[in-house]
């Protein structure tokens, strides 16, 4: 019933700019926290960024400055602007519903990002 769709990925030159769209089903998101993360080859998977239901939000001190997480709660719908791409940022980026004490839930299939130099 619960889906998470990820979408926006795409090839980008270093310096360039993607928005990813994580589409929620089957839940209502406007009560909970939602946080992005990503994966890069060889790496363990990597919290990017997070936005409470507030709006408040965190950010790894990677992407800080650079990417910025927003959420559209009538389209049930977070978003993760992605400026001045770097190589690095290379991965497949996943969305989640971050619960409380217990942790993600609800894993998206993923988009994959690629930033060419």
């Amino acid at each position: 019933q619960v889906q998470l769709v990820e979408s926006g990925g795409g090839l980008v030159q270093s310096g360039g700019s993607l928005r990813l769209s994580c589409a929620a089903s089957g839940i209502t998101l406007s009560t909970k926290t939602m946080g992005w993360y990503r994966q890069a080859p060889g790496k363990q998977r990597e919290l990017v960024a997070t936005i409470t239901n507030a709006g408040s939000t965190n950010y790894a001190d990677s992407v800080k400055g650079r990417f910025a997480i927003s959420r559209d709660n009538a389209k049930n719908t977070v978003y993760l602007q992605m400026n001045s791409l770097k190589p690095e940022d290379t991965a497949v980026y996943y969305c989640s519903v971050q619960v409380p004490v217990v942790g993600p839930r609800f894993w998206g299939q993923g988009t994959q990002v690629t930033v060419s130099s």
